[in-house]
């Protein structure tokens, strides 16, 4: 299915293909139109004008044209442009950065940021689950069936509201994945992740493995069925993505589940903000 290269922007101007286009030109209509050119992508957080963990996304969109296409991907060079970008746009944004590339073109603009209100990193969120298997899960490019599904589950609320995430299940019932975050489940004291051949292996996910060990937390691969989380009273699951940072689950189709009070959590939480913290302090340095 194909889709647009431009997707929620905000702002009055984007970099495209070496130029500062303006939103209203005929360029950028353009790239509001579906095109059948494969399409890679990374949106990034930025905050205080630096974009989190920029390396590691530029290597994740490397490694998703390797996947597919094989054409010459210059990290520098996206690198020195997107600085420049945001340069420009807003030397102190607090946002979102979406870098969009095909083999004929290079995207930079500013979107819409789905940025946690501070409440909901103490309250937690409702989500609703979607059965889905992912295809190829660590190569990163737009997949229009998949889009349609999560937004139109998206649409749909309980009693709690509209959900703030949606969790993928797999064909057996089994929670493994947020539709734009990676899951975990706290369990026996263990934390628990879904295969790294089931999931997207999300930048912040990697920070998260390394608040987990200054937490003293075990890692351990598994997954879990909604009523296996249900049943067991102290058991705990949160979200880690770009924009949400680590975001504890309040409900999942409705089951209320029990976070507060848990430590663990609570710490791994305290240990990813202290290393991005220590991130943007070295990026202004």
């Amino acid at each position: 299915m194909a889709y647009p290269m431009l997707e929620s922007p905000v702002g009055d101007f984007y970099y495209f293909d070496g130029e500062y286009i303006s939103s209203e030109s005929s360029e950028a209509k353009v790239l509001k139109t579906p095109t059948d050119e494969v399409t890679y992508y990374e949106t990034l957080r930025v905050k205080e004008g630096v974009s989190l963990f920029f390396e590691d996304h530029l290597r994740r969109l490397k490694k998703s044209v390797e996947g597919i296409e094989g054409f010459d991907v210059d990290i520098d060079d996206i690198h020195g442009r997107s600085d420049a970008f945001l340069a420009k746009f807003n030397p102190d944004f607090d946002g979102s950065l979406r870098i969009v590339l095909t083999k004929s073109h290079l995207l930079i603009h500013a979107c819409e940021a789905n940025i946690p209100e501070a409440k909901l990193f103490e309250e937690g969120i409702n989500t609703l689950s979607l059965k889905w298997e992912r295809v190829a899960p660590n190569i990163k490019v737009f997949r229009g069936d998949y889009k349609a599904a999560v937004a139109a589950k998206f649409a749909e609320t309980n009693s709690h509201g509209n959900p703030y995430e949606l969790v993928l299940t797999d064909n057996e019932g089994r929670l493994y994945e947020g539709s734009k975050s990676n899951l975990f489940v706290i369990k026996d004291g263990a934390v628990y992740s879904a295969p790294d051949d089931k999931i997207l292996l999300g930048i912040t996910r990697n920070r998260v493995m390394r608040a987990l060990e200054e937490a003293g937390a075990e890692l351990k691969i598994g997954m879990f069925t909604l009523d296996e989380i249900v049943q067991d009273k102290n058991a705990a699951v949160f979200v880690s993505s770009t924009p949400f940072d680590i975001l504890p689950v309040k409900y999942i189709d409705g089951y209320e589940l029990n976070f507060e009070g848990n430590e663990l959590l609570r710490s791994i939480q305290q240990s990813y903000q202290r290393i991005a913290d220590e991130y943007i302090a070295k990026a202004k340095r």
